[in-house]
Formats: C-alpha cells, structure tokens, sequence
C-alpha cells in the first residue's frame, strides 16, 4: 500500500473518530470533521488506483 494512501487513510480514521467525539459532546463542529473525512477518503482511493494503475501499466509494458 502506498505510503500516502496510508497517511489519507489515517487522516480519514481520526477525522471519524474528531466527528464522534464532537458530536457526543454537543457540538456541531463535527460537519467539518465528516467533510474532512470525506476528502481525505478520496484521497485515499485516488491514490490506491494510481499505484495499481501504475503497477499494471508497468507489468504490461515489460511483457
């Protein structure tokens, strides 16, 4: 896995985990840790799909 596909993946995480505790304590700050959440997700899939396609593209054109 990809270093920064892990780093976006942690972030999401402890977004959730910001938003969680937000939300029990009352807060409505929570929507922008969901938001961040949200972006950090598709980062993490972004980057996922960029080193498998670069892996594939890399494998396809030594074969």
């Amino acid at each position: 896995m990809p270093r920064l596909a892990l780093c976006t993946l942690a972030v999401c995480v402890l977004a959730i985990a910001a938003a969680v505790v937000s939300f029990a304590r009352g807060s409505w700050l929570g929507v922008v840790w969901i938001l961040i959440a949200g972006i950090s997700s598709n980062m993490a899939w972004y980057y996922l799909r960029k080193a498998r396609a670069d892996r594939e593209s890399s494998t396809g054109a030594a074969g």
